[in-house]
């Protein structure tokens, strides 16, 4: 134990501290709101699926106290532990070279991981989700998930780690701005290749069957001025009943992609409003903003490690004998996501931000008290709380809570009203 141990468990413990008092405030509050519809919806969601809604929220942000912890041990076995160096010991007996002995490390530690998470994955899945009537997946489908998601890992990440790898141990002190380059270059190229090479492994995706929409919906998106590669259904319902739409790719590779569910809840017009507001990341940039944010934010990440591998105090302060390259990069990988926990508030903000631009560009090109009454029925099939803590919510949340989204949305639709 070094001053660097210290910091990282009193940062960690930090952390665990502000989730744990975050999950108590959201399991009050939901509470506390359970027996009264908030007003503005009180015409369209009965107080049954209020009740629902909260009880879903309460059980699932009660269990994260037990995936929190779970997690927590899992990071304090594989540093303090030794887990770290137990499997590079492993490694470092066949006799490889760094290169080699470091891919290996890498891909089996993130498979072991993975493995390791199984139960609460499938205790989210086959209890929680089960109990409130979204859960649809098979544990055959369940188990080819896994199977399937692990070969892709294997068949990405082997080729990825090896060509990170190789860049670190001889190009000198620069390697990590050769690493971002390689690093932010992958990432565009699976955002590409996402719709078309790897969704498909999990989720059939079929052309959208219904005429009229499509024609509804090809004229937004010539008003919108988006050129897709196809709109498509994809079979969610086979894994759940949770609806949703999005679009996905970059470049001449981007679709648009609906659950099949989301088309069962919503009619024409409503759905036209949620793809207007999906368009409305995409015509104001969003998308390209994330992208420059996650740029730099992986150089920086890249640079401090860059300074941290020749650190023999960062290697021992984490319980790690024997300092390697491909060592400090698994450390890093393990141990960053403490640290930028304390970026979780800003990046929710940001993308709350994003949510109130999208619904106003979508209010302007439909109506918006459709997109009102296609979210509500959202809300209601999905059994999202109405009622969020302000300060849980604050930290989490991508989008804003249903309320103060509604009333954004209203506004918008009076003052355009007043206008006029």
């Amino acid at each position: 134990m070094n001053t660097f141990s210290y910091i990282f468990l009193g940062v960690l413990a930090l952390t665990v501290a502000v989730q744990l008092w975050l999950a108590r405030r959201q399991v009050h509050h939901v509470r506390a709101h359970r027996d009264r519809v908030p007003e503005a919806f009180r015409d369209s969601i009965s107080l049954d699926a209020h009740q629902n809604a909260a009880a879903y929220t309460v059980a699932r942000t009660r269990f994260s106290p037990v995936d929190l912890a779970y997690s927590t041990i899992l990071l304090l076995l594989w540093t303090f532990g030794g887990g770290i160096d137990l499997l590079d010991r492993a490694w470092r007996a066949a006799g490889w070279g760094p290169v080699a002995t470091g891919t290996a490390l890498l891909v089996s530690a993130v498979l072991l991981t993975s493995l390791l998470e199984l139960p609460m994955s499938a205790y989210r899945t086959f209890v929680i989700e089960q109990r409130f009537g979204f859960n649809r997946i098979r544990p055959s489908t369940f188990i080819a998930d896994l199977a399937k998601g692990g070969l892709v890992m294997i068949v990405l990440g082997i080729p990825l780690a090896w060509i990170v790898l190789w860049i670190m141990q001889g190009s000198g002190s620069l390697w990590w701005l050769y690493v971002w380059v390689v690093w932010f270059g992958f990432s565009l190229l699976m955002m590409w290749a996402y719709p078309t090479v790897i969704a498909p492994l999990f989720n059939k995706f079929e052309p959208l069957q219904d005429q009229e929409l499509r024609q509804r919906i090809d004229r937004l998106l010539t008003q919108c001025g988006f050129k897709s590669n196809g709109v498509f259904v994809m079979d969610g319902s086979r894994r759940s009943s949770h609806g949703n739409a999005y679009f996905g790719g970059i470049g001449n590779n981007k679709r648009i992609v609906f659950f099949d569910t989301l088309l069962k809840q919503l009619n024409g017009d409503e759905i036209e409003a949620v793809l207007a507001h999906e368009l409305g990341h995409f015509r104001l940039h969003h998308i390209r903003k994330r992208l420059l944010i996650m740029g730099a934010l992986s150089l920086f990440s890249l640079a401090l490690l860059g300074w941290l591998i020749g650190q023999p105090w960062f290697y021992s302060g984490l319980g790690v004998l024997q300092p390697s390259k491909y060592v400090a990069l698994l450390l890093f990988m393990l141990t960053a996501p403490v640290f930028g926990f304390l970026l979780t508030p800003t990046m929710s903000w940001l993308s709350r931000k994003h949510e109130f631009q999208a619904d106003a560009y979508a209010a302007d090109k439909r109506d918006g008290r459709t997109l009102v009454q296609a979210l509500v029925k959202m809300y209601q099939e999905n059994a999202s709380t109405l009622t969020p803590d302000p300060v849980y919510s604050g930290f989490y949340d991508s989008h804003p809570p249903a309320p103060i989204r509604v009333n954004h949305l209203l506004d918008k639709v009076a003052h355009a009203a007043a206008a006029h």
